[in-house]
C-alpha cells in the first residue's frame, strides 16, 4: 500500500495506472473515494476538510473522520482515503469560510 502513496505524490495525478492501483489497494474503499473526487466532494474549509457523502457531510482531520465506518469500526474509511489523495493531487474545492460557521448557518435558517 505505502508505493500506491509514493507513486501518488511522485505523480500528483490520477491517471488510469494509479486509479487501478487505488482500487486494487483499497477494493470498494478506494473506489467510493475517487468516485467523491470525481464528483467535487471533497471540500477544503478553513478549519476542516469535508466530505459529503450520500446521506450526511463527514469532516475529517488528519487521520480522523466523523463517519460511523471509522467511529465505530475504527478502520479507514472511504472519506479518509479521499481527503488523503485530494491533498496530493489538489482535487478539492477550496471553501473560503469556516465550516462551524456553515453549521450555525444552517442551523439558523432551519430555525427560521
Amino acid at each position: 500500500m505505502n508505493d500506491v502513496w509514493q507513486h501518488l505524490a511522485e505523480h500528483k495525478s490520477l491517471d488510469d495506472e494509479i486509479r487501478g492501483e487505488i482500487e486494487t489497494a483499497f477494493g470498494a474503499r478506494g473506489k467510493k473515494a475517487l468516485a467523491a473526487i470525481d464528483e467535487g466532494k471533497v471540500k477544503k474549509y478553513l478549519d476542516f476538510f469535508v466530505v459529503e457523502g450520500r446521506t450526511a457531510c463527514y469532516i475529517v482531520e488528519e487521520e480522523f473522520c466523523t463517519c460511523g465506518d471509522f467511529l465505530y469500526r475504527g478502520r479507514t474509511c472511504w472519506h479518509l482515503l479521499a481527503v488523503r489523495i485530494a491533498q496530493v493531487t489538489g482535487s478539492f474545492e477550496t471553501i473560503d469560510s469556516w465550516y462551524q460557521d456553515q453549521l450555525k448557518n444552517t442551523d439558523q435558517h432551519h430555525r427560521d
